[in-house]
């Protein structure tokens, strides 16, 4: 069996990986393939542990990445849903054993989603929040489960307008130190179309990617984590990896 001298390298391959971001055919490519992905729900096709996920195949790999690297003890979640996403950090943690936590924030919490999240194995890591992320006793009820964690991870998918993430990011980033992250995710929403999200109060020019930029401009803690993002072809939050540079 003949083996191509690219396939023969060692995975994150440097010159590898820089090539595949350089190939602008590769590029053009999935420009015309993503907003077929968010057309079709693609996301909704997975479960984590029995709980669908909603998120990207390749976003799950470079989040279990980050959590592995950093061994938070608390992972804080903006956005529920299913609470496949909950289940995914609690076994991530799980399998780095000790006390670690994972906090849940969702404006509302549907009560089948509730009870299925409750009852599931990784449920003693979970706790829980009903009300908006950005609602002053929410975040003093986040900063007060978080008192005494010192490694903080933050991934923030809820409310995806720009005035939500980004007042998200001022009230929860300093929560997060040296070399974690705050994940901002649906960023790619700034590069569908215009007419993709017609019904909902977010859009091209008002979205989490937007509130990234705007945060970046004012914070010297926070930068994109471009060697992370750059070993994936597809993810949900381009310009959304945010690895803290700074205490």
């Amino acid at each position: 069996m003949v083996v191509s001298k690219m396939a023969s390298q060692c995975v994150n391959d440097k010159n590898i990986i820089d090539a595949m971001q350089a190939d602008k055919e590769l590029k053009e490519l999935r420009k015309k393939l993503y907003p077929h992905f968010a057309k079709y729900r693609y996301t909704y096709n997975f479960s984590w542990l029995g709980r669908p996920i909603i998120e990207l195949n390749e976003d799950v790999m470079l989040m279990q990445e980050i959590i592995f690297r950093v061994k938070p003890d608390l992972i804080i979640e903006t956005g529920i849903a299913h609470g496949g996403s909950l289940i995914f950090s609690a076994s991530m943690l799980e399998l780095l054993g000790g006390d670690g936590k994972v906090l849940g924030i969702d404006i509302d919490i549907r009560e089948h989603n509730r009870k299925e999240i409750e009852k599931h194995p990784m449920s003693k890591r979970i706790s829980m929040i009903e009300g908006s992320s950005i609602d002053e006793n929410v975040a003093n009820q986040v900063f007060d489960f978080a008192k005494d964690s010192k490694r903080i991870m933050i991934f923030l998918d809820s409310n995806h307008t720009h005035e939500h993430v980004l007042k998200e990011l001022e009230l929860y980033s300093p929560l997060v130190k040296i070399d974690s992250y705050v994940v901002v995710f649906d960023t790619g929403i700034e590069d569908m179309p215009e007419d993709m999200y017609e019904n909902r109060p977010w859009s091209k020019g008002n979205n989490p990617k937007t509130a990234v930029w705007e945060f970046l401009k004012n914070s010297e803690r926070f930068e994109i984590d471009r060697d992370l993002e750059s070993r994936v072809l597809f993810t949900v939050a381009p310009d959304g990896y945010l690895k803290c540079v700074k205490d």
